[in-house]
Formats: structure tokens, C-alpha cells, sequence
């Protein structure tokens, strides 16, 4: 009888093995100034660079330990004194650096010294901690001799804990695989237009490729680009697939469309904002603050355990096992992020400067794919996370509570920030260069400051928020070039001279940033309604070439709706007072034939406002509600509860706003969408910069800052109104534009506009 084969060793890097089974104690996020990943590499060539010519920078090591062939490379040895080195770079006093972070360098150097042990054929090695500070260049040393029986025990009692996690794991990537292979789609039949998006998925994903996929609004866009990514999974041996969107409501939308697809045993792991996961958001992020930072360690694998056994990991599920084994919901989220088949959450986790996915995938080599549901928006919120500003308000406040110990470093900054006061009141100027002499300011304070607060901890409080602006100012200004300008604007009045202005590095052209976050991921679909012109989207968003595309056409029956233009009405804001009563008129005209629930959309709450009070002093028999700046949850779901079936009355909303996209209002829920505004961006200094440099690249800079971006928001607040075939309704366009010819071949062809 044939003996059973051995299984292969199951592959595991020493960094992934200590960080799983090493860690113990508190969770502590208590502020400590840390290098950058530049910084960190010129660190350890600093700390090599010092060291005799015999020795041994980065010596690869491995070894088999319990049934796991652990892969790594020490930072250094050097084999004559016998000595390994785990060198980690720092800022401030290294007597900060907390103990459990310690115990997890010296379990590094304790793996790394059994293989090279074991490599070298030694009975006994000395063992060196180095923490370089990079900012003084010195070294703190320390250091233990150990025998390699000792090293070989501490490194199988590792192993023993990470081996039956990496078995299951294992077990679960092929059970995924099998399942995901035969996952049918989940309806009976595909509506018109899916399965040619599922399919152009998962071909692009299963090659990839990028793609760029427009598909009208109501046709199942989610579920259709879910089914084939997940499809393709197995396939391209994917580690995780990510389904990113730039707001709340799309991260739904997903999570119904990942339930309906019922792929058992995906792990799907639902990602929300701090401040939304948070359970004590008035304590700090530390075991002497908050009781569910206070042994995290200890009660995390219970807690992974449970999680991995649930599988559907979305906001209340994370909640109640976080709770359940008390400790914290957004860090055990933390944690789910590396063993999760599928991530929901939005667009900054993968593309943010400090975004966590987007730093495992290239810690681990994973391969990732990417689906971008309303992908028309990406090139907005990128722009608002490669951009930063400074308040001077703010600052002042800061300023005015800090210690005297940072009196000078901050009356530094204080005098070159008003050497860039503006010439005039009310000005607000571009400039395409850093000022120099106050980011070299900038630079030192924020240095002074790191220090300080590393040498007194119980100052976080008052000065951590804004060293972490300056430090975010700092970051985004490391990457300034052609893509972005300087933007001085009025800040408040000053009680003597010139008031400082505020500072802002506002990014106008993302496309160079994006750039590699595109190279990393193995295939990337971006989906919306409205991503034409492609060649606009792939320009503004630095999609490398080729790039596969795809129009899917419009399902729905163009009798299904009539659309109607209001010939001779102009919305321009010169004209807005003098054709408000005919903008009045025709809305009421509009609600008089179609009676039922409307949903009329303007270009600025200003405008929203006025038409509403003409509105009401004319048909003040029509029901009436409106968005309003700044509204929470409760009152968003309130505004969209008023669009019951068979009800009657007009909703007024912004366009680009929170009801322009993303909510379903089938049926008599929505008869009528009126749209007074063509949405174009006010032509302000930053949209005429943008203008300036997209026609300096040669592309049509006018199309590109203004009218495309405008007509994007137009057509998804029209695809409000027609989500199923069965839907019936009507949409009037409040502005004469929208007949020209040129609007008119943007907008979609099945919308008939004469």
C-alpha cells in the first residue's frame, strides 16, 4: 500500500508569521513620530553603510519549522562577531517605542536568528535590536545572545499557532475557488444589457486589463460586474477583490448584489470610517484610555476565529463579535482586511495617500482587482485626497493654547505665514510653485513639534490634530508638480497688518497620482452611467493604455418616458431673477400633467431656495419638500421616505448631490424629474487653472473642466426616474443649452431631445 503524499509546505513570510502569532497586550495609537517608507530605506543603508566591509546587508533566509517554509531577509549580519541585526528607524526617544511593539522586533530578530542558525550551522548567536533615529542618526542598541535550541523552541511555538490558521486558510482558498467557479447568476434571466457587461468583466479581469463600462442606470449594473469579477477569481488565482465607491450608497448597493449572489464560503468584509466604528469616540486609541483597546492582542484570535466562521462580515456583524470579545470593531475590521475574499468600502482605502489596502497589496504581493462602481465621481474625491490646506483661524487657536516650550517653533511659522499675506482684501491667487521659505518653516516646526510630542505624550490632546494637518500639508506638497497649484485665499480679518491667508495645495489633475495604484492592482472595471466621453474619463484618471471599453445600450423603450425641452429659458446666473417665473410656470406646468411625486434639481442651494419660495407663492396647494445644507442620515432618509407610492408633490435637491445618484425610486415613487441647470462648474480661479493645463495638454479644455463634468451629474439625476421596464415617467430640461447641438451629442441617444 502506497504511502499518502506529503503535503507542500504552506508559504509564509517571517514579517506575516510574527505579526499573526507574536503580538500580545494593548492596542496603542498613541502618537509617535514615524519615519516615511523613503525615509525608513535611506535609514537602514545609513545603518549598513556603517558597518564593516564583510558585512551582510539583507541576507535572504529560509527554512522549514512545522510544516511551514518560512521566507524572509535580515536586515543584516555580520559573521564574524556572529551577530544579526533587526534594524527599525524611529523619530524621538526610543525608551517611547512601546513594549509590545518591541516584543514584536525582538520576535523578528528571534525567527531570523534560528534560520540563520540553521543556515550557518551555529550552536549560538547574538541577537541585535537597532533602533536608528533618522533624525539625529543615532543608533540605540540592544542586544541578547541566544542558543539556537532557544530560537529553534520560540520559533516552533510560532509556527504551531500560525500552522493550523495557515492550513485552514488554505482549505478556504480552495473551497472559495471551487465555489466561485460554479456560483450560477443569481436571477433566472439576464436583463437586457447584463450579460454582455458580465461577460466584458470578466474577460477584462480574467486578462488584466482595465475597463471602462457605461451601462444606463436600472439595468443591474452592480450585480452584473460582481458576477463576473467574482467569476474570474478563481481563474487569475486572485487574492481579494475590492468593490470601491465614492459614496455610502453604493457600498449598499454592492452588499445587496454580493447577498444575492449567496457564493458560500466568500468572506465579504464591509469597511466604514473611524469615526462611524468607533464604540467610544471621546477616548483615545490606547489600553489606558479605552477598555476595547485594553488587551486586544490577547482577545484577537478569539475574535478572528468567530469572524472567519461568520463569513458575512458587514457593519453589524463586525459590531457584535468585536463586542462580543471586547475589543475594538474598526481595528478588528483592521485585521479582517487581510483575510477577507471581498472588500466593501470607499474609494480612499484603495487610492487615499495612507490608503491600507492599497499598502497590504504591496507588503504581501497580493494580487487584487478592483470594480469602481460610479466611477464618474472618482476624479473628484481623488482630487480632494492628493489635496491639503491650512486655516489660519485654526492655527491661531493652536498657537494660543501650546506649551512655551514650542513658542518660538510656532511664532517660526506664524511670521512665514504672513509673509504670504494677500495683496488685496477679497483676492484669491494660484501659484504653481511651493513658497519655499514657509514649507522649509513648516518642515522644521513640524520636526520640533513630532519631538515634543513624543517626549510628552499627554499633550495629543491639544496639539495632535494639528501637527497631523501640518504633517498631511507636508506629505501632499512631498508630491507637488505640474498636476497642482498653490492656492492662497482670504483668511480672517487680523487685529494688526495683513491677515494670513488660508493655504491650500489643491490637486487639479490626478492622473499622474493615480497612475500607480492602477499598475498595482491585476485588473481594474470602472462602471457608471455616465463615463462618456471615454477618452475624457481615461485622460483625467491616468488609465494606462489599452484600455478596453464598452457602451452597453439603453434596455428600456423610449416610450417609456418623454423628455421635453424648455426652448428660450435661460438658468445662467445673470438670467436667473428675470426667468424665475417662467422656470415656476413650467415646473408647475410640468407637475399639472404629470401629477405624482417629482424631483426637481438646481444648480446651488441659493437657487434651490429661491425657486422654492416662487414655487410655493404659486402653487401652494403642491406639496413641497428640499434638501438642505448640511444634513445627517435621519434627515436624508426622511427626504427620500416622502416618495411614497401613489403619492403627490415636488422634492427640491442639488444637483451632484446626495439625490442625484444612488437612490431607487421605482415605480410611482418617481413620475417626474425636472433639471434646471446644465451643472457646470462655476468658472472660479481652480476650474479655469484646470482649463488652462487640459488645454495646454492638448485636450478640449473647456469640454473637459466644465461641460462633461456637468452633463455627468445631469444624466444620473435623470436616471432617477427609469429603473425598472415597467417604470413610466417624464423629464423636463429647464434650460434652452440643452437643445444645441453640441450638449445634445453628449447626452444619451435614446433620450430622444429635439
Amino acid at each position: 500500500m502506497s504511502a499518502e503524499p506529503v503535503p507542500e509546505p504552506l508559504r509564509v513570510a517571517v514579517r506575516r508569521l510574527c505579526d499573526f502569532a507574536a503580538r500580545a497586550g494593548d492596542l496603542d495609537h498613541r502618537f509617535t513620530p514615524a519615519p516615511s517608507a523613503f525615509e525608513g530605506i535611506a535609514g537602514h543603508a545609513s545603518v549598513a553603510a556603517r558597518r564593516p566591509a564583510h558585512y551582510q546587508r539583507e541576507r535572504t533566509l529560509s527554512g522549514l519549522c512545522e510544516g511551514l517554509l518560512l521566507q524572509g531577509r535580515a536586515d543584516g549580519y555580520d559573521p564574524q562577531a556572529r551577530r544579526l541585526d533587526e534594524t527599525k528607524t524611529h523619530r524621538g526617544d526610543p525608551a517611547l517605542i512601546a513594549p509590545n511593539r518591541q516584543a514584536l522586533h525582538w520576535a523578528q530578530a528571534q525567527v531570523y536568528g534560528w534560520l540563520l542558525c540553521e543556515a550557518e550551522g551555529l550552536a549560538s548567536i547574538e541577537l541585535a535590536l537597532v533602533y536608528y533615529d533618522i533624525d539625529s542618526g543615532h543608533e540605540t542598541v540592544h542586544t541578547r545572545q541566544a542558543t539556537r535550541e532557544a530560537l529553534q523552541a520560540f520559533t516552533q511555538g510560532l509556527c504551531a499557532r500560525y500552522r493550523d490558521w495557515a492550513r485552514q486558510e488554505a482549505a478556504h482558498r480552495r473551497a472559495r475557488d471551487a465555489a466561485l467557479a460554479a456560483t450560477p447568476f443569481p436571477f433566472r434571466d439576464y436583463r437586457a444589457g447584463q450579460r454582455e457587461l458580465t461577460e466584458a468583466v470578466f474577460r477584462a479581469q480574467r486578462a488584466g486589463r482595465h475597463l471602462l463600462a457605461q451601462a444606463p442606470t436600472g439595468i443591474g449594473k452592480t450585480v452584473a460586474t460582481l458576477f463576473g469579477a467574482l467569476r474570474a477569481m478563481p481563474l487569475v488565482r486572485s487574492d481579494q477583490l475590492l468593490v470601491l465607491t465614492p459614496k455610502t450608497t453604493g457600498r449598499a448597493i454592492a452588499l445587496d448584489g454580493l447577498r444575492r449572489l449567496k457564493a458560500q464560503p466568500l468572506r465579504v468584509l464591509e469597511r466604514l470610517a473611524r469615526e462611524k466604528a468607533c464604540e467610544h469616540p471621546d477616548k483615545a486609541c490606547h489600553g489606558e484610555s479605552c477598555p476595547l483597546a485594553q488587551g486586544f492582542y490577547d482577545r484577537l484570535d478569539g475574535a478572528r476565529q468567530a469572524a472567519v466562521r461568520r463569513a458575512w462580515l458587514d457593519r453589524e456583524a463586525l459590531r457584535d463579535i468585536a463586542l462580543a470579545h471586547r475589543i475594538c470593531p474598526y481595528y478588528l475590521a483592521q485585521e479582517m482586511q487581510r483575510w477577507a475574499d471581498v472588500v466593501v468600502g470607499d474609494v480612499n482605502h484603495w487610492f487615499d495617500l495612507s490608503a491600507q489596502a492599497w499598502s497590504l497589496a504591496q507588503a504581501e504581493g497580493w494580487r487584487v482587482q478592483l470594480l469602481l462602481d460610479e466611477a464618474h465621481n472618482l476624479a473628484e474625491r481623488a482630487r480632494a485626497m492628493y489635496s491639503a490646506e491650512l486655516d489660519p483661524l485654526r492655527f491661531g487657536a493652536w498657537r494660543a493654547q501650546a506649551p512655551q516650550a514650542l513658542k518660538s517653533s510656532l511664532d517660526a511659522v506664524h511670521r512665514a505665514w504672513g509673509a504670504l499675506a494677500l495683496d488685496g482684501p477679497g483676492t484669491t491667487t494660484l501659484d504653481d510653485a511651493l513658497p519655499a521659505a514657509f514649507m522649509a518653516t513648516l518642515g522644521r516646526h513640524a520636526a520640533t513639534l513630532s519631538d515634543f510630542m513624543a517626549r510628552h505624550p499627554q499633550a495629543a490632546a491639544t496639539l495632535q490634530p494639528w501637527l497631523f494637518e501640518a504633517l498631511h500639508f507636508l506629505r501632499v506638497a512631498e508630491r507637488f508638480g505640474a498636476h497642482s497649484v498653490v492656492e492662497r485665499s482670504p483668511g480672517p480679518p487680523a487685529r494688526r497688518g495683513k491677515p494670513r491667508p488660508r493655504l491650500a495645495l489643491r490637486c487639479l489633475l490626478p492622473a499622474e497620482l493615480l497612475a500607480p495604484r492602477w499598475a498595482g492592482a491585476h485588473a481594474a472595471t470602472l462602471f457608471s452611467a455616465t463615463l462618456a466621453p471615454m477618452a475624457h474619463t481615461q485622460r483625467l484618471l491616468g488609465l494606462p493604455d489599452p484600455v478596453a471599453r464598452l457602451d452597453v445600450a439603453s434596455p428600456f423603450d423610449p416610450a417609456q418616458w418623454s423628455v421635453r425641452v424648455a426652448h428660450g429659458l435661460s438658468t445662467r446666473w445673470a438670467d436667473r431673477a428675470r426667468t424665475l417665473p417662467r422656470l415656476v410656470d413650467e415646473l408647475g406646468a410640468h407637475y399639472r400633467a404629470h401629477p405624482g411625486n417629482h424631483l426637481a434639481f438646481f444648480s446651488s442651494f441659493d437657487y434651490l431656495t429661491q425657486a422654492l419660495e416662487a414655487f410655493r407663492a404659486v402653487l401652494p396647494d403642491v406639496p413641497v419638500w428640499s434638501q438642505s445644507r448640511s444634513m445627517d442620515e435621519a434627515a436624508r432618509e426622511a427626504f427620500i421616505a416622502r416618495f411614497v407610492e401613489g403619492g403627490r408633490g415636488m422634492g427640491f435637491a442639488v444637483l451632484g448631490g446626495v439625490f442625484g445618484e444612488g437612490i431607487d425610486l421605482p415605480g410611482s415613487r418617481l413620475v417626474g424629474v425636472s433639471i434646471a441647470t446644465l451643472g457646470l462648474p462655476p468658472p472660479d480661479p481652480l476650474s479655469e487653472a484646470l482649463r488652462e493645463r487640459l488645454q495646454r495638454a492638448g485636450a478640449q479644455g473647456w469640454a473637459d473642466a466644465y461641460l462633461y463634468p456637468g452633463l455627468h451629474k445631469v444624466v444620473q439625476a435623470a436616471g432617477r426616474l427609469i429603473r425598472t421596464p415597467e417604470d413610466r415617467g417624464t423629464l423636463l430640461l429647464l434650460d434652452e443649452r440643452f437643445a444645441s447641438p453640441e450638449v445634445r451629442a453628449l447626452l444619451p441617444p435614446w433620450w430622444g431631445v429635439a
